[in-house]
């Protein structure tokens, strides 16, 4: 983990502490089977939770932010944090992606996987790997190219080192459909 990853995840951890989060006044917050239709349908999210698609979805708190960024689990209690800005002027399909990526971390919380875990680069972190593989397999069915694939996996985070572990780590260059 970089000193600048720390140091967030440190201060946001700082303020879930508090009585009330500052970052989250004036968060709305909604039910993700209320605010994200038919996803308990989606054979992804249905390959993550199984049999309990339909229970998680149903229960899973999201709270609308009014803080730039993407989306993230709230390491807390295992809600989903995601920008209005986001949600308002982001990629459609990157965020359905990111979406199901989520989710991901959403299963591993709920079954006590630590999600932050210092140990590891960003990159090369178990519990990332795993959810990008779900939204990489994702990416693949609904027809995104490898160039299209790259891009998303591309984030202002990450060097072009970075990405190449990300995708090494993930597995797909060995998938035929995925070589440049």
């Amino acid at each position: 983990m970089s000193s600048v990853e720390h140091a967030v995840f440190r201060v946001l951890r700082l303020f879930r502490k508090l009585p009330v989060n500052p970052l989250s006044i004036g968060n709305q917050k909604v039910i993700f089977a209320e605010y994200f239709k038919d996803f308990d349908k989606v054979e992804a999210v249905k390959g993550i939770f199984g049999e309990k698609t339909n229970e998680v979805l149903s229960h899973l708190k999201v709270e609308l932010s009014w803080l730039g960024g993407y989306m993230y689990v709230d390491g807390s209690d295992g809600h989903l944090v995601i920008s209005k800005s986001y949600l308002n002027s982001g990629c459609k399909t990157d965020i359905y992606l990111d979406l199901i990526h989520e989710l991901c971390h959403i299963r591993q919380f709920q079954e006590g996987m630590e999600l932050f875990d210092p140990r590891y680069d960003y990159v090369d972190r178990p519990t990332e790997i795993e959810a990008y593989r779900y939204a990489v397999e994702e990416a693949k069915r609904i027809g995104y190219s490898n160039q299209q694939i790259i891009r998303y996996l591309q984030t202002e985070w990450m060097d072009a080192e970075d990405l190449q572990r990300l995708v090494q780590n993930i597995g797909t260059l060995e998938d035929p459909h995925f070589k440049n």
